[in-house]
């Protein structure tokens, strides 16, 4: 709950809403590399420079305004030829149970949310720029708007618990077969999402279903 906890502070600070933030963060392709970037490890100014292939100068802007905004943290620095060197992170957010979400403060939830939207969304955007998105014949992307009452929003929440600890199960095998077999595998992006609408739905759209969604 910390990374929630110390973003809230910067806002405060700065005046700023997470809302605002979070769409600028996403809102420029540079930033939304450098958040990608930064998905695998901490990196100095430098390194995300090399990375992007832009003069430090401009990638130095962008990191000041993601950290102006709580996108990223300083993670630690490191002395090398008499100076200091930092490394940036993104904000660190371990997943959240039930009971976790429901101990947060509204301010707390709303910034964790934000958060997560963010990071997801500059992994789909940089995979999307790069070609990732019609490369692979097994890629999912699929959403839809369902119109449920309380006991079916409750059967969907447990129904994308059970469908995310499959998926870290998944995980965990191929892991313990990459030991076995040296293969290095490679990196994909899951992400769920269950909320509610913020336009009002008809009772039956459509006769209670609307896809927008496509499955390679």
């Amino acid at each position: 709950m910390g990374g929630a906890v110390e973003v809230e502070a910067r806002l405060v600070e700065g005046g700023r809403r997470i809302e605002e933030v979070t769409t600028r963060s996403i809102g420029h392709r540079f930033r939304i590399e450098i958040l990608a970037a930064l998905h695998e490890g901490p990196a100095s100014a430098t390194q995300l420079a090399r990375i992007l292939r832009q003069p430090d100068s401009k990638v130095w802007n962008h990191i000041q305004e993601l950290l102006k905004d709580g996108a990223i943290e300083e993670a630690f620095t490191e002395e090398v030829r008499n100076h200091t060197v930092v490394f940036y992170r993104q904000v660190e957010l371990p997943f959240f149970s039930d009971e976790a979400i429901a101990a947060m403060k509204p301010e707390e939830r709303q910034i964790t949310a934000a958060l997560i939207l963010q990071a997801a969304a500059a992994e789909s955007l940089a995979a999307l720029w790069a070609g990732k998105m019609h490369s692979d014949p097994r890629v999912w992307l699929a959403w839809q708007p369902i119109v449920l009452d309380h006991e079916g929003r409750e059967e969907l929440a447990d129904e994308q618990q059970r469908n995310w600890d499959a998926m870290q199960e998944i995980a965990a095998k191929a892991t313990n077969r990459r030991a076995e077999s040296g293969e290095d595998g490679t990196t994909y992006i899951i992400a769920t999402f269950g909320y509610e609408r913020y336009r009002k739905t008809p009772n039956d759209p459509l006769d209670g279903i609307l896809e927008r969604g496509t499955q390679g």
